[in-house]
């Protein structure tokens, strides 16, 4: 018995005369509809980042007007604003480095147990630690790093704890010191630590941990050849959320510490609010955006996460 196979032309879905796959029909005039979407977040990138980081480094190399009132500067392209600018405060820029990667370091110590906590073993109860975690955004920044003075202060429940314990010696004052300022950084940023984290492990497959206990893993030896590996994307996320905005933090340097503990963001704000020496400021807020572009950059090439991230 024959049959016969017919071509039809013409119908939806069907092939055009070359055989290939007809490019008329309302597909051909959708073909930029996803970029007409992407135009309002081009526009508030380019009106709300481009246009203020292009500002930032024009006011950069701008000179003050001989006989100008204060405030009064013109633009000369002087790029030596940079070496001057570092020269000034090289050591409250390596200082803001330092404290930002320790808090960063202790962030991460306080927070993957948690997260790991949270996400394996809290149960019932995984909502309510998550609240508690987000808990300290209800209230302002400002006010909770004032309350560190009262908690860290001589007469609070920390420093005659530590001392009694002979952690400390008895004659240190943890107020206005690196440690305060380092412990102030370290609370205010470990949400942002502890969240990517839980994402992160909460996502790992448990069969993957009974696989590696079966094979008579110890658990340290699951946690740092199958755990750590796998929730290494969070890590990564955790720790540039944190080391970033504490790399440029001031309030907790100001109130938690001295003259002594000074960071680059302090600087930065004297320098336009006290002074109104804008060049400088401006020189030295680009200089930290591209010192930690740099260190992110480094650093997600050796962690191996350039694709997760």
């Amino acid at each position: 018995m024959a049959v016969t196979i017919t071509h039809v032309s013409g119908v939806p879905g069907g092939s055009g005369p070359d055989g290939g796959a007809s490019s008329s029909g309302p597909r051909a005039g959708r073909s930029g509809v996803p970029y007409l979407l992407l135009l309002p977040g081009l526009a508030w990138l380019g009106v709300f980042f481009v246009v203020p980081i292009l500002t930032l480094f024009g006011t950069s190399l701008q000179t003050k007007v001989d006989g100008g009132g204060v405030g009064d500067y013109e633009q000369t392209f002087r790029f030596a604003n940079y070496l001057d600018a570092f020269g000034a405060a090289d050591v409250q820029f390596g200082r803001a480095l330092l404290y930002a990667g320790a808090a960063t370091v202790l962030a991460l110590l306080i927070g993957y147990p948690l997260a790991y906590m949270i996400a394996f073993k809290a149960g019932q109860w995984r909502n309510v630690l998550l609240v508690l975690v987000v808990a300290p955004f209800f209230t302002s920044f400002l006010l909770r790093t004032v309350a560190w003075r009262q908690i860290l202060a001589e007469d609070g429940p920390v420093t005659p704890t530590l001392k009694w314990l002979h952690i400390l010696p008895a004659d240190y004052a943890v107020t206005a010191s690196a440690l305060a300022v380092i412990t102030g950084l370290t609370y205010n940023f470990l949400p942002f630590m502890t969240l990517p984290l839980y994402a992160s492990i909460e996502r790992i497959d448990t069969r993957l941990l009974e696989a590696g206990s079966d094979l008579y893993g110890r658990p340290l030896v699951v946690l740092r050849k199958v755990t750590l590996p796998l929730s290494m994307p969070g890590i990564v996320s955790g720790t540039l959320l944190t080391f970033i905005p504490a790399a440029g933090d001031y309030v907790n340097a100001t109130l938690l510490g001295n003259r002594n503990t000074t960071m680059v963001g302090n600087v930065i704000e004297s320098r336009f609010f006290r002074f109104v020496d804008y060049p400088t400021a401006a020189a030295l807020s680009f200089l930290l955006m591209l010192a930690i572009l740099l260190l992110v950059t480094v650093y997600i090439r050796r962690s191996g996460t350039e694709d997760l991230v």
